[in-house]
C-alpha cells in the first residue's frame, strides 16, 4: 500500500499535463501512487496519461465514457486509489520539490492526522510566484494535532481540495464524495474540515497554483456559476443532520455571503441577462439560512444587509459609488504626485544655483538601503579623521535606526533629500544616485562599488540581454560620467571597471573599506555577535549566500537546506541569507538549526559570525577569504549561468576553497571533511593573495586622506600580507568544529 495517491482529474489540460505528472515523478519520496483521470477530454489529456502509465508502474490512467466534471472524475480517481493518505492535483497545477517528502515529514511528526493542510503559491504566465497572502494562519506553534474549533481561523485560506492531505481511512469512513457542477471544492472541504477528528498544518509551499491567462472554467462567463447555490445547499444539509455541527452555522452562513457577493461582483462570470435572477437567488438563499452570530467587518455589514434584503439596484448603486470613488482616489492621488514631482524638481534647481557647503558629505549603499558596506566605513572615518564635517545617509524610513548618532538621516524623494544631493561637497555611494541628478562644478563624486566582479558588469551586458533585462546603458554612461574617483579592491577590478565603466574618473586602487571590519574585529566581539544571532555555544555556523538568477524569472533554493543540516549532524548550523527562502516557493518555517538572516542588513557581521562560507556566484567570496575561513563554492548550474550572465574568469579554475558540481558531491566534501582541509587552506591563500592585495584594515583611511583630505603622499601603504594580524579570530568553542555525520 503506497503511501500517497495524488489523485490528477484531466480535462483540456494537455499543455500542462507533462508538466503536471513531471512533478510528482522528479519528487524524492518515491512511495505514491498517481491516479490520472482522463475525463473524456477531447484532447490529448487521455493519450498522455497513457503514455505515462506504460514508462512508470506507479502511473495509472482511468478513462471515463463521457464527461462528468471535476468533482465526479476525483470520485473515479478515489475509488481506485490504494494510498493511505489521498492527494489532489489539478491538471495544471505542479507539486514543487520536495513537496511529497515534507507533507511525509509532517504527518509523522504530527502522529497522522486526518487532514493535513499546506500552503501554495500563485504562478503566473510570466513566470512570477507569490505565497497566499495568508500564509500567516498556517504557523506550526500550539499544538501538533487540533480540531477546527481549536483554529477556526483556518477557514480564512483558500477552500480547494488541493492544499490538503487527506487520511484515506477517514474519508471512506465519513463516506466523502464530491458533488457534480461548478465550486464542487465547497460542499467537499468544509464538511471535511468540520467533522475530522484531528487536522494539522504545515507552514511550506507545496503546490504552484497556475495562473491561466484564459480557460480556466471558473474564470469563464456561464449560467453554471448558480451552481454555487446547490452547494451550499449541501453544506447546510450536512450540518443540519449532525446537531453537533450546529455551531458553524453562522461561519457557513457568512462564508455564503462574501462568497456570493465576490461572484455578483466579478464582471466576467454571469451573463448580463442573468445577474438579476442570481441575486434572487442569492437573496432566497440568504433568508433560507440566515444564522446571526458571526461577525462581519464593518465594510461588509451594509452589502450583506442589501444582499439579505434583495436590494439589487441599491446594492448595484453601492458597488458603482465605491467604484467611482477608488478611480477618483487613484486620479487624486495620482495628480498629487505630478504637482509634488514638479515642486521638488523646482526646488533642486533653485538649490542648485546656491553655493556648494564644502563641509557636507551625503552616502548611500545599495540602492537607499540601511547603513552599510564601503560607504558606511568611509561614513564612519570621515567623522573620525576630517574636522567638521556634517555626514547624512540617504536610506529609507524603515532603515533609520541603522544610521549612527550624529550622521543626518535623509529620506529619498523628499525636499531634504534634493537639497542635500544639490549643496553637498561630496557624494559618496556603491550603487547609482537618482538619475535626477546633475553633477555641479566643485562636487566630489565617489564611487565605491559593491564587490570585485566575477560576473559581467556594465556595458559588457550589451550582448547579454538576459542579464542586462533592459539596462538604459545611455543612462548608465551619464552616470559613470559624473564619478570623480572609482575605488577599486584589487588590480583585477580596475582592469575589468575601466573597460565596463569607460570615462575620466581616477581609479583608487586602495582595498575595500567594507572589509575593514574583518582585520579589526576580536574574538570576544564575535562571540557577542553569534550569541546576537543565536548561533548555540559550540556550533559549527555555514553561512549559506547564493546569488541572483538572471536567466530564470522565478529564484528558486539551489540546495536543500534541510536535508544539509540532517547530513551535517547536530554540532551545525545554517545561516541562510537567500532571499529566495522567504519567497513562494521557499523553505518553510525554519528547521531548528536553520537561522534565517535573509534580512540581516550587515554581511559583514554574517560572516564574522560564521566558521564557513558556502555560496556560488556572490562577490562575498573575494571578501569573506580576508577571515581565513573555508569557502565551499556550490556550482550545480555553472554552464547556465555563464551562457546567461557570463564570467571574466574561470571560477571553477581558480576558486577560493572547494567546489562542488551538484548537491551530493557538497555533502560528501563535508561528510568527509575535505571542506576544511589542507587543499582548502592552500586554494584561499592563493585566492587571497590575487583578489586581496591591500585589505589590511585600512582601507577606509587611504580612501578619506585622498578625497576628502586632499592628501597624496604619505597614505597608510597596505600592511604586507605576511605581516598582517589574524583576521577576527573565532572565539573558542567547546566542541566546534565536530565531524559530520555521514
Amino acid at each position: 500500500m503506497p503511501r500517497f495517491s495524488v489523485i490528477v482529474p484531466a480535462f483540456r489540460v494537455q499543455a500542462y499535463l507533462h508538466a503536471c505528472l513531471d512533478s510528482v515523478l522528479a519528487q524524492s519520496f518515491k512511495d505514491y501512487e498517481i491516479v490520472v483521470v482522463d475525463d473524456c477530454s477531447p484532447d490529448a489529456c487521455g493519450p498522455i496519461a497513457d503514455e505515462y502509465a506504460r514508462r512508470d508502474h506507479r502511473v495509472t490512467a482511468l478513462h471515463l465514457p463521457r464527461n462528468t466534471g471535476l468533482g465526479p472524475a476525483r470520485n473515479a480517481g478515489m475509488g481506485r486509489a490504494a494510498g493511505d493518505y489521498l492527494i489532489f492535483l489539478d491538471g495544471d497545477d505542479t507539486l514543487l520539490p520536495d513537496a511529497l517528502q515534507t507533507i511525509a515529514d509532517r504527518i509523522d511528526a504530527t502522529g497522522e492526522p486526518d487532514v493535513l493542510m499546506y500552503d501554495y503559491a500563485r504562478t503566473y504566465w510570466t513566470g512570477r510566484s507569490v505565497r497566499n497572502v495568508l500564509a500567516a494562519h498556517l504557523h506550526e506553534g500550539g499544538p501538533a494535532r487540533f480540531r477546527l474549533t481549536d483554529r477556526p481561523e483556518l477557514l480564512r485560506l483558500l477552500m480547494v481540495v488541493w492544499n490538503k492531505a487527506y487520511r484515506r481511512a477517514f474519508i471512506e469512513a465519513e463516506g466523502f464524495t464530491f458533488p457534480p457542477g461548478y465550486y464542487e471544492d465547497t460542499p467537499w472541504t468544509y464538511p471535511v474540515l468540520m467533522s475530522a477528528g484531528s487536522i494539522a498544518v504545515l507552514d511550506a509551499v507545496c503546490v504552484s497554483y497556475r495562473q491561466r491567462r484564459r480557460g480556466n472554467i471558473l474564470s469563464t462567463t456561464s449560467e453554471k456559476h448558480f451552481d454555487v447555490f446547490d452547494q451550499y445547499d449541501r453544506v447546510f444539509a450536512f450540518i443540519d443532520a449532525r446537531p453537533e455541527l450546529a455551531l458553524w452555522r453562522p461561519v457557513m452562513f457568512r462564508r455564503m455571503l462574501d462568497h456570493f457577493s465576490a461572484l455578483f461582483a466579478s464582471r466576467d462570470r454571469l451573463p448580463h441577462h442573468s445577474r438579476a435572477a442570481f441575486f434572487r437567488r442569492a437573496a432566497a438563499s440568504c433568508r433560507r439560512y440566515r444564522t446571526p452570530g458571526a461577525p462581519v467587518p464593518r465594510r461588509a455589514q451594509l452589502r450583506h444587509g442589501l444582499l439579505r434584503l434583495g436590494a439589487r439596484r441599491t446594492y448595484q448603486a453601492l458597488s458603482g459609488a465605491q467604484r467611482l470613488g477608488g478611480r477618483l482616489r487613484r486620479g487624486s492621488a495620482a495628480v498629487r504626485r505630478a504637482v509634488r514631482g514638479a515642486a521638488l524638481r523646482a526646488h533642486y534647481r533653485i538649490q542648485s544655483r546656491l553655493p556648494l557647503r564644502s563641509r557636507d558629505a551625503v552616502f548611500a549603499a545599495r540602492g537607499s538601503g540601511g547603513y552599510t558596506g564601503s560607504p558606511a566605513a568611509i561614513e564612519a572615518k570621515v567623522r573620525e579623521l576630517v574636522p567638521g564635517v556634517r555626514t547624512a545617509w540617504i536610506c529609507r524610513a524603515v532603515d533609520a535606526h541603522t544610521v549612527p548618532t550624529g550622521t543626518r538621516h535623509l529620506v529619498p524623494g523628499t525636499f531634504a533629500h534634493w537639497t542635500a544631493l544639490a549643496r553637498s561637497a561630496y557624494l559618496v555611494n556603491d550603487a547609482a544616485f537618482d538619475r535626477g541628478l546633475v553633477k555641479r562644478r566643485g562636487q566630489v563624486l565617489l564611487q565605491t562599488h559593491e564587490g570585485t566582479p566575477l560576473r559581467t558588469v556594465g556595458t559588457d551586458l550589451l550582448d547579454r540581454p538576459a542579464a542586462a533585462r533592459g539596462t538604459d546603458f545611455e543612462q548608465l554612461l551619464r552616470s559613470v560620467d559624473t564619478w570623480d574617483f572609482s575605488l577599486s579592491a584589487n588590480p583585477h577590478s580596475t582592469l575589468v571597471r575601466e573597460r565596463a565603466y569607460p570615462s575620466a574618473y581616477l581609479t583608487l586602487e586602495y582595498g575595500s573599506p567594507r572589509n575593514d571590519v574583518y582585520h579589526r574585529t576580536g574574538p570576544a566581539d564575535v562571540a557577542r555577535l553569534r550569541e546576537t544571532l543565536g548561533i548555540p555555544a559550540g556550533s559549527t555556523a555555514l553561512l549559506y549566500a547564493p546569488t541572483h538568477r538572471d536567466y530564470r524569472r522565478v529564484q528558486q533554493p539551489a540546495l536543500d537546506l534541510e536535508r544539509l543540516v540532517r547530513v551535517l549532524g547536530p554540532q551545525f548550523v545554517v545561516l541562510a541569507r537567500a532571499p529566495q527562502l522567504a519567497g513562494p516557493g521557499g523553505h518553510r518555517a525554519p528547521h531548528s538549526r536553520i537561522i534565517d538572516v535573509s534580512g540581516h542588513r550587515s554581511v559583514e557581521t554574517l560572516a564574522l559570525a560564521s566558521d564557513a562560507l558556502i555560496t556560488d556566484y556572490a562577490s562575498l567570496m573575494f571578501d569573506y577569504v580576508n577571515l581565513d575561513r573555508p569557502v565551499v563554492l556550490h556550482l550545480a548550474d555553472i554552464e547556465a549561468y555563464e551562457a546567461a550572465r557570463g564570467t571574466y574568469f574561470d571560477i571553477t579554475a581558480f576558486p577560493p576553497g572547494i567546489v562542488a558540481r551538484g548537491q551530493d558531491e557538497l555533502f560528501d566534501i563535508f561528510a568527509t571533511d575535505h571542506w576544511r582541509g589542507s587543499r582548502s587552506a592552500q586554494l584561499r591563500a592563493a585566492f587571497r593573495a590575487r583578489f586581496c592585495p591591500y585589505d589590511d584594515g585600512y582601507a577606509a583611511e587611504r580612501v578619506v586622506r585622498r578625497v576628502f583630505l586632499g592628501e597624496t603622499d604619505g597614505l597608510p601603504l597596505p600592511v604586507p600580507s605576511a605581516a598582517r594580524r589574524t583576521p577576527s579570530a573565532l572565539p573558542a568553542q567547546d566542541g566546534a568544529g565536530a565531524g559530520v555525520k555521514s
